[in-house]
């Protein structure tokens, strides 16, 4: 169980990310997929739902010990707030109102965006555009590990301590290899995330506000539900760089583990993702996928063919400078 990762470097490929060639000849031979693009309004709705819950909850355990609060955050709060992350990856796609009315994506974004207890909204809409433009480039695609991740993580344990951190890693990794100049939507973000948790802290408790923190951090980290950030890019088999997961976690989770077909159709809802693979079934059932998001962490942490290293990697197609450049002047713009 601590054997060191047999990889030492990236996979290499030198073709581009696949999923641009699929969706076209997908769409030219099942032209009916583009019914399924649109938006899904319940998104809303149910992101509403779990806000009010989510406050409730907090407010009854606002006097509770710290071993409840710890317990409840892992085996309850931290899932809704983990549905929640995914319901704000639907709302950065659009999805909730679509792309006719970005703003209300925006405030819907603001609103599901409270208790998680950190502002993460509009940044991850910015940084995550990039993951779908730039599919394992290696300057490019945020969600690539680093160098030095997959270096230091390397048995057993090191994976365990890597999952772990899996919170910290995946909301600052984007921000140190290509920092983006803040928007005003994302300071408006700050300040609304600010003033909710002054407002839970100032008329509720700080054990209030700690379980909704304590909740986001420890479920993106060795918990079933954060299994899908392995299952969709890591290599567990030679040649295919991204993975579907068809279990039951897709009933709380936005249907996430359709990352394959998301991929390819990233302006299609969540809840209309499995119909591409009904449509479809021949551009997936043959692929390999997940059924438990729990075994795909077991395995990542005891198995030495995986780790940070197992991702493909490519060139980059553009030169990050340029498209620094270009990306400050339509900011300034």
């Amino acid at each position: 169980m601590g054997l060191s990762v047999s990889k030492t470097d990236f996979a290499w490929v030198y073709t581009d990310e696949p999923h641009l060639t699929r969706r076209k000849e997908m769409l030219k031979k099942y032209p009916e997929i583009k019914r399924l693009m649109g938006h899904d309004v319940n998104i809303a709705y149910i992101m509403v739902a779990m806000v009010i819950f989510q406050i409730l909850t907090a407010y009854l355990l606002r006097n509770e010990p710290w071993m409840t609060i710890v317990i409840v955050g892992y085996c309850f709060g931290g899932v809704i707030n983990h549905a929640m992350s995914l319901a704000l990856h639907e709302v950065g796609h659009n999805l909730a109102f679509g792309h006719s009315r970005p703003m209300w994506n925006r405030i819907i974004g603001f609103i599901g965006n409270c208790v998680i207890g950190v502002p993460v909204s509009i940044s991850f809409k910015r940084y995550h555009q990039d993951h779908h433009k730039y599919q394992g480039e290696e300057h490019l695609d945020p969600d690539l590990p680093s160098d030095w991740e997959g270096y230091l993580f390397r048995n057993a344990p090191t994976k365990m301590i890597w999952m772990l951190l899996q919170p910290f890693f995946y909301a600052f990794r984007p921000m140190l290899r290509r920092p983006k100049s803040p928007t005003r939507l994302e300071i408006l973000n700050y300040i609304i995330q600010i003033a909710f948790n002054a407002a839970i802290i100032y008329f509720i408790s700080f054990k209030a506000y700690l379980y909704l923190v304590i909740g986001t951090v420890i479920c993106m980290g060795i918990h079933p539900m954060a299994g899908h950030f392995i299952s969709e890019h890591y290599l567990f088999k030679e040649g295919h760089e991204t993975y579907s997961y068809y279990g039951p976690f897709n009933y709380i989770a936005f249907n996430v583990g359709y990352h394959m077909e998301h991929h390819d159709f990233p302006n299609i809802p969540g809840n209309k993702l499995p119909l591409i693979r009904k449509i479809a079934p021949e551009y997936y059932d043959p692929l390999p996928n997940h059924d438990s998001f729990a075994m795909v962490v077991w395995n990542f942490i005891v198995n030495p063919s995986f780790g940070p290293y197992a991702r493909c990697k490519r060139p980059d197609s553009m030169d990050p400078r340029n498209i620094d450049a270009w990306e400050k002047h339509l900011h300034a713009f």
